[in-house]
């Protein structure tokens, strides 16, 4: 790389912030102590000086903190700093004692003042470089904190839209995995030359055309989806009327929650389909939505044939499982569980509180 090859300056900090000019105030106060006790004039004149030089230094620590704006890449800023901050004590030091002094007096003449102008550009020399070394540091740190702040933010925001676009996959699995399973049972009472047949197409018609858009949609309430999971428990009652009782009841607290489309339609077609189906005498699915304390608990109960490894294993309960994952983590759970004397209970667990906008 050449020498001609320049770097970008750092961010500056503020030139006379608080923060530097009380760095300065503290410095000149305690380089004042060792020095009052053998200075012969005013203690507010030793405490002025200090202060001067200090700002000075200040001077040109934010002078080259801006300037110029590209270095070569062997010569790193915070060296210039330093360099200018130790070149110019000495140098301050005799403008501040040229200033304070009266005019028809040279000061380096007199050895008092000598002897207060040696030691303030030594201490200055001595200390200087350190208090330059120390606030690049401090702003070396403050920026690094910064960075990492943004670089979390980032990444948070990274993993946020690679968490939705896994739901949108998951939620487009589902799609055809339920129309699938609706449409076959349609199938099967056309096969048979069954009379409700055309009803029973009619109603699944009318309910596809309310449940496919939300489908899409990222997310949703309880009360929404009890309106789905009734019209397809309607369906179903049509198409196996002396096989199949349902009903649906739900507390008020529990309608606003939010719920991921199309849970607890799963665990309901689930039901139908594990459950209900097999049973030569078919059987009764009980939805219940609750709230207690934080937790919303979203039951389908069946007297079906009981649990089985497709009702454990099915992908319908695998893909659910996922999507509970992702949206709410540990705040959320499935489980199954077997009811006396047939049958199978699922349950839902949600956090109660409203979808986010």
């Amino acid at each position: 790389m050449s020498d001609a090859h320049a770097s970008a300056a750092p961010v500056p900090g503020p030139w006379f912030g608080w923060r530097r000019l009380r760095v300065v105030g503290i410095a000149a106060f305690v380089a004042s102590l060792p020095m009052s006790a053998n200075w012969l004039s005013s203690y507010w004149l030793l405490l002025l000086r200090l202060l001067m030089v200090g700002l000075a230094a200040l001077f040109v620590f934010g002078l080259f903190e801006r300037w110029p704006r590209r270095l070569p890449a062997w010569f790193p800023r915070w060296g210039l700093q330093v360099a200018s901050v130790a070149a110019v004590m000495p140098v301050a030091a005799a403008l501040t004692y040229a200033f304070t002094t009266p005019h028809d007096v040279h000061w380096w003449a007199v050895k008092s003042r000598m002897e207060g102008f040696s030691f303030i550009a030594f201490m200055g020399l001595l200390v200087g470089p350190w208090i330059a070394m120390s606030a690049l540091y401090r702003q070396i740190s403050g920026q690094v904190r910064t960075q990492a702040l943004a670089f979390e933010l980032e990444r948070s925001r990274y993993e946020r839209n690679a968490l939705d676009a896994r739901l949108r996959l998951l939620q487009a699995q589902v799609e055809p995995h339920f129309l699938f399973n609706t449409l076959a049972n349609v199938r099967e009472l056309v096969d048979a030359g069954s009379p409700q047949a055309s009803s029973v197409l009619g109603s699944l018609i009318a309910y596809l055309r309310a449940a496919v858009p939300r489908l899409h949609e990222p997310g949703g309430t309880v009360a929404q989806e009890l309106d789905l999971v009734r019209a397809y428990l309607s369906v179903m009652h049509m198409r196996m009327p002396d096989r199949l009782q349902w009903s649906v009841d739900a507390e008020a607290g529990a309608m606003l929650v939010a719920c991921p489309p199309t849970s607890v339609l799963t665990l309901v077609e689930n039901a139908v389909r594990h459950g209900i189906d097999p049973a030569e005498e078919g059987g009764r699915i009980d939805v219940r939505a609750t709230v207690r304390g934080e937790e919303c608990r979203l039951q389908v109960i069946d007297t079906g044939v009981g649990l089985s490894g497709a009702t454990l294993d099915g992908t319908g309960l695998s893909n659910l499982r996922e999507r509970l994952q992702l949206a709410f983590g540990d705040a959320a759970r499935l489980t199954l569980g077997a009811v006396h004397p047939h049958g199978t209970s699922a349950e839902l667990v949600l956090p109660a509180r409203p979808p986010v906008p």
